[in-house]
């Protein structure tokens, strides 16, 4: 059974830096994207970053280099590092894996998020 499970999340001041893991189990080297979503209240979802089949990293909103994604050999845990976060950042965050493979990054497991709120 796939879980994925989001930590790191919390409340910080604008100019902050925070850390977002993911842990997921039963997915040992099967994923073919690790990606980084994150919703604002009132805003659709939105991808942030992703890590593709052969551990490049793309980033999808314009975080300016604030971001960084990053995963383990065994493709179990992904992390997003944010720093110089800002209000616009306030927003709950998503991790997602695809495994399934494909053209194109297919998200078919997504973990509960955790909320990132940043103040001014």
């Amino acid at each position: 059974q796939v879980r994925l499970a989001e930590s790191g999340g919390g409340s910080v001041q604008s100019g902050g830096s925070l850390r977002l893991s993911c842990a997921a189990s039963g997915i040992a080297y099967r994923a073919y994207c690790m990606a980084w979503f994150r919703q604002a209240p009132g805003k659709e979802r939105e991808e942030v970053a992703h890590i593709d089949y052969f551990g490049s990293a793309h980033y999808a909103v314009p975080i300016e280099g604030r971001f960084t994604i990053s995963q383990d050999n065994a493709k179990t845990y992904w992390y997003l590092q944010m720093n110089s976060l800002n209000p616009d950042d306030t927003a709950m965050y998503y991790c997602a894996a695809d495994t399934r493979g494909g053209d194109s990054c297919d998200y078919n497991y997504w973990g509960q998020g955790t909320q990132v709120t940043v103040s001014s």
